[in-house]
């Protein structure tokens, strides 16, 4: 099957929109940052597209235990995009058979243009993965803060955001309809 990875910064809301696209607790949440220590992967049988694995990746930036927490949960990140990009998926049974679908990069949206996530950004873009943006947190901006982030956000990666909310569901929809779109491409060819 497909898959289609969730990263992003810690905190920044991965489990939490899992939850919300899957519509019930799956993931572990949590306030606190660094809760995900581990590739989590969840099967998804939609409605409207083939069944996928969604991988939930650990965050980068920070974690309990301090530098060494943070590269080993780095690690397997890394890990799981270098197999991906050599079309070595999760579920894949042999390289001559790539099941990564694409990345779904998740930016807090009150956070417009962090280095991090911009470093993330070119690492993936790089390593010739398909991904995309999704801004997070949408509920917690004003309609002024809005407009002004996610034309920060377009400017800053070149590409529009995918806007969410995972407590209104607002743009939970738009996400579906791209990763139904990821679901339909054919596969990247290994590096």
């Amino acid at each position: 099957m497909p898959e289609v990875a969730m990263v992003g910064r810690s905190n920044v809301g991965k489990s939490s929109l899992i939850n919300a696209l899957v519509g019930r607790a799956v993931a572990r949440t949590s306030a606190a940052p660094g809760k995900t220590r581990l590739a989590n992967v969840y099967r998804v049988s939609p409605v409207k597209a083939p069944a996928f694995y969604l991988i939930d990746l650990p965050g980068y930036g920070y974690a309990r235990g301090g530098h060494a927490a943070v590269e080993a949960f780095e690690a397997v990140t890394t890990a799981y995009f270098e197999r991906a990009s050599r079309g070595e998926g999760v579920s894949a049974q042999k390289a001559a058979s790539p099941s990564f679908a694409g990345a779904l990069l998740l930016v807090d949206s009150r956070h417009p243009g962090l280095d991090a996530d911009q470093r993330a950004w070119a690492w993936l873009g790089a390593l010739g993965l398909p991904c995309h943006l999704i801004a997070t947190k949408l509920d917690k901006l004003t309609r002024a803060e809005r407009h002004r982030h996610l034309q920060h956000l377009q400017h800053v990666y070149a590409c529009p955001p995918v806007a969410v909310s995972v407590l209104s569901g607002e743009g939970l929809e738009e996400l579906w309809t791209l990763i139904a779109k990821l679901l339909r491409q054919p596969p990247p060819p290994p590096v």
